[in-house]
């Protein structure tokens, strides 16, 4: 652990945390811009997923914090509302909400009544190709930031003979705790490797309800374990365990909603050019 900052630059503190984030986002689009072009997305469908998806992580950060910061002003208004923690559920809420209001308004408002040639372009793909990965990369960078979470001391676990001192909060400082961090970080990993297999091998379009059920089960059972302030004290279930139980039920709806309506919408830009192998015919001859 390490939550103090290791430099600073024009006397602003720059900290384990925060690298570890900017390099899972860092690693989360590179391995999007990798992947559409192994896929073959056109220049025009490139472009428009990954602006959005810049758009809909900044967002996404944003409610993050929004999130925690309201948990924390119903627990104690006392304090104030202030953005001082992020929770992750918030911010994955946020982020896809937005990247889908986003790009939906700009696919069926936007380029249907502008003439600029950028936002007009022909695209050989829609957001229906890129769903089966972009859980992939979410993985990634969610993995990253389980590490920075590591350093920073949060998301810490309950106090544990065998565990690791990596809780940086009032009465944890030194005491060994779950490494509750290091274990959802190794499960983000082996996640993003699973679905990874099954769309590059088995061409598998389901990933987005592979995460979401797997992540929400992984979280809910985690939450036992995790000993940090959990918002809305008094339930009896964590915020987090109810948005899990959503997320379950969302990842099952995507599953009816990718085979019944998605998948007639996909255009497998991957096969463009190619055509199928027939076996070639030929001429019956007849020995005299």
């Amino acid at each position: 652990m390490h939550p103090d900052p290791i430099f600073y630059i024009f006397g602003k503190g720059v900290y384990l945390y925060g690298i570890c984030m900017a390099l899972g986002l860092i690693a989360c689009f590179a391995f999007l811009v990798v992947t559409m072009k192994l896929k073959k997305f056109n220049e025009a469908s490139s472009d428009t997923i990954l602006l959005i998806g810049v758009f809909g992580t900044g967002f996404g950060i944003l409610c993050a914090a929004l999130f925690q910061a309201t948990y924390n002003y119903i627990d104690n208004p006392a304090e104030g509302f202030k953005l001082n923690s992020m929770t992750f559920l918030g911010g994955l809420i946020g982020g896809v909400a937005s990247f889908l209001g986003v790009y939906f308004l700009y696919m069926y408002v936007v380029r249907p009544r502008v003439k600029v040639k950028f936002l007009t372009a022909p695209m050989n793909a829609t957001l229906t190709d890129a769903l089966p990965f972009i859980p992939i990369a979410i993985t990634i960078a969610h993995a990253f930031g389980r590490l920075g979470c590591f350093f920073g001391g949060c998301c810490y676990g309950r106090e544990a003979e065998w565990g690791l001192p990596c809780a940086d909060a009032p009465g944890f400082y030194g005491v060994n705790v779950i490494p509750t961090q290091l274990f959802e970080m190794s499960f983000l990993i082996l996640l993003g490797v699973a679905m990874a297999v099954l769309y590059f091998k088995f061409k598998f379009n389901y990933n987005f309800a592979v995460y979401m059920i797997a992540y929400a089960i992984w979280r809910f059972i985690i939450e036992y374990f995790r000993a940090d302030y959990r918002g809305l004290e008094g339930l009896a279930l964590t915020p987090s365990q109810i948005w899990s139980l959503v997320m379950v039920v969302l990842g099952v709806g995507y599953i009816f909603l990718q085979y019944y309506v998605l998948k007639k919408h996909m255009k497998h830009p991957e096969l463009d050019g190619v055509e199928e192998e027939k076996p070639s015919e030929q001429p019956e001859t007849s020995e005299n």
